[in-house]
C-alpha cells in the first residue's frame, strides 16, 4: 500500500499541482528542522528544504518504492545538506557550530514550547552531528533503525550502537544542565 507522500508524488507527476502543495505541507516542517542539524541555521536549512521541492519540481526523480516517500525526500535533503557543507567550507563563509540566536528563539518558541523539550534541543546542539541526526530521525521524525540507516548511509547496527550512544552522551548533556535522571 501506497504511503501518503508516495501517492502525493505519484498525482504530481501525472499533472496534479496541488500534490505538490501536500507534499510540502506534510514534510516542510520537519525537513527543516532536520536539516538544521546539519547546517546550524534555520534559515539555511529553510532553503535547503526548499531546494528539495524545487528538486521535485523540476528534475523529477523517480521514487522506486524502496522506502518511504518521507525516508526518501529526507534523503535528498541530506545531499543538499552535504553538498552546502561543502561548498562553504571552500568558501569558508559557514560558522558550522554557531546557530543564529534568532533562528534558535524561532526553533524553540515554535516547535518545543514546553520547557523540557527546550532543555532537550539545547543539550542535542551541543552533541556530535552524527548523534543528533541519529537521535532527531529515530525520535522527533519517529522513523525506525532501518529508515535512518537508508538516510545516513549507514548498516542498521552502526545506527543502533550510534543510538546508543548518542543517548548516553544526551544524558550526559542533560545532567550537565541539572536535570537528573527522575526528570527525564
Amino acid at each position: 500500500m501506497d504511503d501518503p507522500g508516495q501517492a502525493s508524488y505519484r498525482r504530481f507527476l501525472e499533472g496534479d499541482e496541488s500534490a505538490l502543495y501536500e507534499l510540502v505541507e506534510r514534510y516542510n516542517d520537519g525537513l527543516v528542522l532536520y536539516l538544521c542539524g546539519f547546517v546550524n541555521s534555520l534559515s539555511v536549512a529553510d532553503e535547503l528544504a526548499e531546494d528539495a521541492f524545487v528538486k521535485l519540481c523540476l528534475k523529477r526523480p523517480r521514487h522506486r518504492g524502496l522506502s518511504s516517500f518521507k525516508t526518501w525526500l529526507y534523503a535528498i535533503g541530506r545531499n543538499l545538506a552535504i553538498d552546502y557543507l561543502r561548498r562553504a567550507a571552500r568558501e569558508k563563509h559557514v560558522p558550522l557550530h554557531e546557530a543564529s540566536l534568532a533562528g534558535s528563539e524561532l526553533l524553540e518558541s515554535r516547535y518545543l514550547r514546553e520547557e523540557r523539550k527546550i532543555q532537550v534541543h539545547r543539550a542535542m546542539g551541543r552533541l556530535k552531528p552524527e548523534y543528533r541526526q541519529t537521535l532527531w530521525l529515530l525520535y522527533f521524525e519517529e522513523m525506525s533503525g532501518k529508515e535512518a540507516a537508508k538516510i545516513m548511509r549507514r548498516s542498521v547496527h552502526a545506527v543502533e550502537a550510534l543510538a546508543y550512544r548518542a543517548r548516553r552522551a544526551l544524558r550526559e548533556e542533560l545532567h550537565r544542565e541539572g536535570i537528573t535522571d527522575e526528570d527525564i
